[in-house]
């Protein structure tokens, strides 16, 4: 029997409505909604559910994002549906952290709204990201390394598509080098500013402090860290992963292929949007991929398994 995986998306998957049948529908997504508002001190129905421009935003985004997640979360398992295994890309970490039970869902919501200020708050003036499709991440690491200022790798999404980050020249600089060495595409992002990048360091000391006030539990369900994509098994190690995340790569990539390798063959993307299934279809085609980000999706997941 192969493991079952949950995964959740990061900041980018947001829209005005999600998770709002759950919310009317369920009672303990509900009542995770409110949670995630008296945690965070917002009006979570509002920000989630009415046009608003706060949602797009980074400092209530990410709040908005991991409050949807949760009350999917808690609708999946209250229909008896367990992990073997949890990740989440980038802000979506903190959704299976919530999942394995390695922080109380209070003081989950209560640390990413800080993160989302923190983050916010870092944003330096000239900063960018942009997508580069459709080349080999070694040549796109290299040409990084050779660009005067500061430019990096921020995600390693899937096969043929890679994210770098940095100060806005630099990342200009890397992308022209980059498309003259054969990239498809290289797609600046509509972004606050450059996410996953060592400019955002301040950020996770911030977060550190913040972090400190926060009891974590045993590690019961593995879960794979952005930073390292290996499973983290020692629960001291959570809070300097988490400070780390802020400022460094995402290896969501690699991390699938951990799981895999490990046994994972179904993976059930919880959470607003397709964009992890999409990259499971880059990543490994062989293994069976859902989503839950509807009450019809939770009623159709339930017959499928």
């Amino acid at each position: 029997m192969g493991k079952t995986v949950f995964m959740f998306p990061g900041q980018g998957a947001q829209y005005v409505g999600m998770g709002q049948d759950f919310y009317e529908q369920i009672p303990v997504s509900r009542e995770m909604f409110e949670l995630a508002g008296k945690a965070a001190g917002l009006d979570m129905p509002a920000l989630c559910f009415e046009e608003n421009e706060r949602i797009n935003i980074t400092e209530y985004t990410q709040i908005a994002m991991l409050a949807t997640e949760v009350a999917i979360l808690k609708a999946v398992e209250e229909q008896g549906i367990r992990p073997d295994i949890t990740g989440g890309l980038s802000l979506g970490e903190y959704g299976a952290l919530a999942a394995g039970g390695v922080m109380r869902e209070e003081d989950v919501f209560r640390i990413v709204r800080k993160r989302g200020i923190y983050m916010q708050e870092a944003v330096p003036d000239g900063g960018a990201m942009t997508a580069v499709l459709g080349l080999d991440t070694d040549v796109i690491e290299k040409i990084c390394a050779e660009t005067p200022g500061t430019v990096s790798v921020a995600n390693y999404n899937c096969p043929g598509q890679t994210v770098i980050t940095g100060e806005t020249a630099a990342v200009a600089a890397a992308a022209e080098k980059l498309a003259a060495a054969g990239a498809k595409r290289c797609v600046p992002l509509k972004v606050s500013g450059p996410f996953h990048s060592p400019m955002l360091a301040g950020a996770g000391e911030k977060l550190a402090k913040e972090l400190e006030n926060v009891e974590i539990h045993d590690i019961r369900i593995p879960y794979i860290a952005n930073v390292t994509a290996d499973y983290v098994t020692d629960k001291d190690d959570v809070k300097p992963l988490l400070r780390k995340q802020v400022s460094s790569s995402v290896r969501w990539q690699q991390s699938v292929e951990r799981m895999i390798a490990d046994g994972a063959d179904t993976f059930i993307e919880i959470g607003p949007g397709k964009t992890l299934s999409g990259f499971m279809r880059k990543i490994n085609r062989d293994v069976k991929v859902y989503n839950v980000e509807k009450v019809a999706d939770l009623e159709k997941l339930n017959e499928l398994l």
